[in-house]
């Protein structure tokens, strides 16, 4: 089943230990459909301005990315800048431009308001609830959010959580959006917000899943050389949404499977500048590491 991605494309200048980018492709909408698209068909809504690199996309569109709903308006392109510390845990952002992302209007084009999979990427709560507002019966919404939104806009990321299905939030995010310093005791607190499963990102030490009760643990893949981790989280999300896209039933099983999945993907996307690596890999690179994944936690 289709998935429909509502974010920010951009450029980025990015500097880690390993090297340094200048405008660059990037963008949350960007990472998550370079990874969704080895699963399922995506749509794209987003904005950029006149000075966009077209042609970096066009790798996407031959994975059938749908950009119908990328707006190109008047004005310089979303752009972010980045230093990564040595340990590539800590970042310094060098500048946020936001241009014509800061009159970011999502309107869906009539196809895309019956596609099943939503997935709203880190903008405004406000926007989240407009583009939600367009779409029609959706099988599954997954949400992604930020300390900006949960300290700033409080009351508007309440309303969004009670209208979605899965948050993924780091785990510093957890603890501000519950007020809880435990993980486990705040992972509770927001689920009674709304969202019946919560997807905490943790970096390095991998992903968890929790549910009802359920918990379940992905670790990070063991990467010698970690070029550049700008956009993982994206990707991440573009492998767990796409995944159970292509599943089309969201048990479980298929819960976990998509987590090992999102990894999969992330420890793709880090292993180059920008969306480079994730534009080379194909479904025999992610099926031999998915299993690698499932070999590394395997007890029998």
């Amino acid at each position: 089943m289709s998935v429909l991605v509502v974010g920010s494309v951009a450029l980025d200048s990015v500097e880690t230990p390993h090297g340094k980018v200048d405008d660059a492709l990037g963008g949350s909408a960007t990472f998550f459909s370079a990874a969704a698209s080895h699963f399922t068909d995506v749509s794209v809504v987003a904005v950029v301005g006149d000075d966009f690199p077209f042609q970096e996309i066009e790798f996407l569109k031959k994975r059938s990315v749908n950009f119908d709903g990328l707006v190109q308006k008047p004005g310089k392109t979303f752009r972010w800048g980045g230093k990564y510390l040595s340990d590539m845990n800590q970042r310094e952002t060098l500048f946020t431009h936001l241009n014509v992302f800061e009159e970011f209007d999502p309107e869906l084009p009539e196809k895309y308001k019956s596609i099943p999979y939503i997935f709203l990427a880190n903008i405004h709560p406000q926007l989240q609830l407009k583009v939600l507002n367009q779409i029609q019966n959706p099988k599954l919404v997954v949400l992604d959010t930020m300390n900006f939104w949960i300290e700033g806009t409080p009351d508007a990321l309440i309303e969004v959580l009670k209208k979605v299905n899965i948050l993924i939030i780091n785990d510093s995010e957890v603890r501000l959006l519950s007020g809880e310093n435990n993980i486990f005791s705040g992972a509770k607190k927001i689920l009674e917000m709304g969202p019946n499963i919560l997807v905490v990102k943790k970096g390095e030490h991998g992903a968890l899943l929790i549910s009802n009760g359920s918990y379940f643990w992905a670790p990070a893949f063991p990467l010698e050389k970690l070029q550049d981790p700008t956009g993982a989280g994206d990707t991440f999300a573009g492998g767990f949404v796409g995944y159970l896209a292509k599943s089309g039933y969201v048990c479980d099983k298929n819960l976990r499977r998509a987590v090992i999945y999102g990894s999969t993907l992330a420890s793709f996307c880090v292993e180059k500048f920008s969306l480079d690596r994730l534009k080379e890999i194909n479904k025999n690179e992610i099926d031999e590491r998915y299993q690698q994944f499932i070999n590394m936690t395997k007890v029998e």
